[in-house]
């Protein structure tokens, strides 16, 4: 049964009301670590009263898409070099011993089918986890019998199905993929609150309900009617289709891209293990997923515009450059790029009302409040010009009638009606020539933007200089008090240290080094145990907070220092994969290449009985 329905007269406080917990929600989850066990508890309890299935959305693992992510990283995608992620790391370890021949074949194919520079990690993946989307489920993999829908560039790696369905056997992946399940669940239901605050969003600014169903007419293929038929007329039968807004974690995705591919009726949000929801394209998605019924359902509308549509298509800018978009992605796009901005733009400027109201109530004197209100209307045309900015862009790549859009939402928003009662006014009602002037109206604030942005930048740089040479201070008289064996005052001033410097791998490096040299003033066995694996946790924590291109010695230290730990622990084999990590980043200044090659001739040679090298 289609879900659509006119949605109730809503007050317009309920949608800054609304803004007003989004936005708190995101601060809260920029700032990890800070948020209370009971903050965790009150935001879980009010996702699980928003039953989020009731507006199509599931999240979820994908067995499939973790079965061809895994597989991608035997055959050597690496969109972390150097820093792996802990869960990457774990499947890394348990490829070790993957047979090499089906390896190379893995490896073989990637490379044969790998997209030309400059792609990007995500690039790369994109077209794998389409095709992952398109299989059957594991073991079998099957792909789908009528290949003539897929994107050509899915049916270009078709060939790699048979690939996965042996990896998946031969590898240890099938009996691996209930752990990795376990895992990817655990990250489901992080996103499940997020997730929720945004949708909740989305439809109260909306005034809506998503399209969960779809009724379609189809033939009828029961004989016995289709003879009915041959008397009365062709004979019909009614099919419901379900139209489903799938989030699903990836722990293996290249960072900080999401991935949004589009099957039919599914609509696949692919979420990395570092994004979280409220800041990110996910709502953008979900509102293509709410808008694309609205663009079918009035497709005629649409095409009767198609003229006028098309003139502002060919005039824009860059139009020769670019090739023109299909007339009702144009529009489709248009309206979601529209309300996702208006979204933005209230958010940013409730929570700056909020910020100015409770400076101006503790401003003292006329001139401060004064002085208030003057920084108050600079924020506001400044948050203007972005959303500027934002549609102009889009404007320029096709979604011609976005400002046009945002426009006529901007009028709707305090009203409480369904916006699909006021579309098909809204397509018949632009004017072709008004919105070609577009570009000459919206310059200025791009130049503003580009400045503002330049300027910040700087600032930016600065502010980093300052912070650099206070964190090279502080570590500095963290090594004098290492030299002076004082460990408990080290490890107490890099923990303060770590909590304005959340993500340096250099405090971690300096935390590990306490710990080992703590380790090596105490004779008793339990101590020197926890210590040495105290120290293993913070290299593995520098490890995965550090750059290949900034911190290629900290790296071949810390992979070199590892791999020591584990071979005092007897780890043999995880110890040559520490020093491996190590000679492979190379010979930079300041790190342990040689020191890692002896380490791992000493540990062959044990290995082997013979003499080591010294």
């Amino acid at each position: 049964m289609n879900s659509r329905v006119v949605t109730s007269m809503k007050p317009f406080i309920n949608l800054l009301c609304a803004a007003s917990l989004f936005w708190s929600v995101a601060a809260r989850a920029q700032t990890t670590q800070a948020t209370s066990k009971t903050q965790g508890r009150t935001e879980q309890g009010r996702a699980e009263t928003f039953d989020l299935a009731e507006y199509g959305v599931v999240i979820e693992p994908d067995a499939r898409l973790i079965a061809m992510m895994v597989a991608l990283e035997a055959a050597g995608f690496d969109p972390e070099p150097g820093a792996p992620s802990a869960f990457r790391a774990a499947v890394r370890r348990d490829l070790v011993n993957l047979d090499a021949e089906l390896r190379a074949r893995l490896r073989g194919f990637y490379e044969r089918h790998k997209l030309p520079a400059p792609a990007t990690p995500a690039e790369q993946a994109a077209r794998y986890v389409s095709l992952a989307l398109a299989l059957g489920g594991p073991p079998d993999f099957e792909a789908p019998a009528k290949t003539d829908d897929l994107p050509a560039e899915v049916v270009e790696l078709l060939d790699f199905a048979p690939l996965l369905r042996q990896f998946y056997r031969r590898s240890g992946l099938e009996e691996n993929l209930p752990n990795y399940l376990r895992t990817y669940r655990v990250a489901a239901e992080r996103l499940r609150a997020p997730t929720a605050e945004m949708v909740r969003l989305v439809l109260s600014y909306l005034h809506t309900r998503p399209v969960t169903e779809v009724i379609e007419r189809v033939p009828e293929t029961d004989q016995s009617m289709q003879n009915k038929g041959k008397k009365a007329g062709p004979a019909f039968t009614t099919r419901v289709r379900r139209r489903t807004f799938h989030v699903i974690p990836d722990l293996l995705a290249a960072p900080e891209t999401i991935n949004f591919r589009i099957i039919g009726d599914d609509y696949y949000a692919i979420i990395p293990y570092n994004i979280n929801p409220l800041l990110s394209e996910l709502r953008r998605a979900y509102l293509q997923y709410v808008l694309d019924p609205l663009i079918v359902r009035f497709g005629r509308d649409i095409a009767a515009r198609r003229e006028a549509i098309k003139q502002i298509i060919d005039s824009r800018p860059n139009a020769k450059e670019s090739k023109a978009p299909d007339l009702f992605f144009a529009v489709a796009r248009s309206l979601v790029i529209a309300a996702d901005a208006r979204i933005d733009e209230m958010i940013k400027l409730f929570a700056l009302q909020q910020e100015m109201s409770a400076r101006y109530k503790r401003a003292s004197t006329p001139a401060e409040q004064q002085r208030i209100r003057e920084e108050a209307d600079k924020l506001r045309a400044a948050i203007a010009d972005e959303t500027t900015a934002q549609l102009a862009e889009a404007y320029e790549r096709g979604a011609v009638l976005d400002f046009y859009f945002a426009e006529k939402l901007r009028d709707l928003e305090g009203s409480g009606f369904d916006i699909a009662n006021f579309f098909s006014d809204m397509i018949a009602s632009f004017d072709a020539t008004r919105e070609m002037r577009r570009p000459a109206e919206y310059r200025a604030a791009r130049e503003r933007v580009a400045s503002r942005r330049v300027e910040t930048a700087r600032a930016s740089e600065v502010a980093e200089d300052a912070r650099r040479a206070s964190l090279i201070k502080d570590l500095a008289e963290v090594d004098e008090l290492l030299r002076l064996r004082n460990y408990v005052a080290a490890e107490a001033r890099l923990k303060e240290m770590l909590k304005e410097h959340p993500s340096e791998p250099r405090i971690y490096f300096a935390l590990a080094q306490a710990a080992s040299l703590a380790a090596e003033d105490t004779t008793d066995d339990e101590a020197l145990a926890e210590r040495l694996n105290r120290a293993l946790a913070n290299y593995r924590a520098s490890i995965e907070h550090a750059s290949p291109e900034r911190d290629g010695a900290l790296l071949s230290r810390a992979h070199t220092a590892m791999g020591r730990i584990l071979a005092f622990f007897e780890r043999d084999d995880e110890a040559l994969r520490e020093f491996d990590a190590a000679i492979k980043v190379g010979q930079v200044v300041g790190g342990a290449y040689q020191e890692a090659l002896t380490a791992k001739a000493n540990l062959l040679a044990k290995k082997r009985g013979t003499t080591p090298q010294r």
